[in-house]
């Protein structure tokens, strides 16, 4: 029976890291390929990690399995937001399909070098 939900874990795990793969290939834009490779690979990892913890049905197996899916579930999004930030200060083009663009205000007015809130004087940087 444990071979059985093992084998079904694995699979799917190998069907979300499919996907994974066909959304990055698929997507128009960096970020949405990046929102795909991040949480669909992650999940998929996951279930392929918890399909070895239950066959081979043992304490140090187990135990690193469970510590895999932690530090992926853990470090995967935080990854995904940096490189999604950096990507979008460096101005990479968003798809022309995007309606809502949630960092417009926040991170952009932020990094203007035109002298307005938070240009380089006031990062102690030289002025330009």
């Amino acid at each position: 029976m444990t071979g059985l939900i093992a084998s079904v874990l694995m699979l799917l795990g190998c069907a979300l890291a499919l996907i994974a793969g066909i959304g990055v290939v698929r997507m128009p834009d960096m970020f949405s390929r990046m929102q795909a490779s991040s949480k669909a690979s992650s999940l998929g990892m996951g279930l392929a990690a918890l399909a070895a913890a239950i066959y081979f049905h043992d304490v140090q197996v187990t135990s690193r399995a469970l510590l895999i899916i932690v530090f992926t579930l853990l470090t995967a999004p935080v990854a995904a937001h940096v490189i999604a930030r950096s990507a979008y200060l460096v101005k990479v083009q968003l798809w022309e399909g995007t309606i809502v663009d949630e960092w417009r205000d926040s991170i952009a007015a932020s990094h203007e070098p035109d002298g307005e809130e938070g240009d380089s004087s006031s990062r102690g940087d030289a002025p330009a």
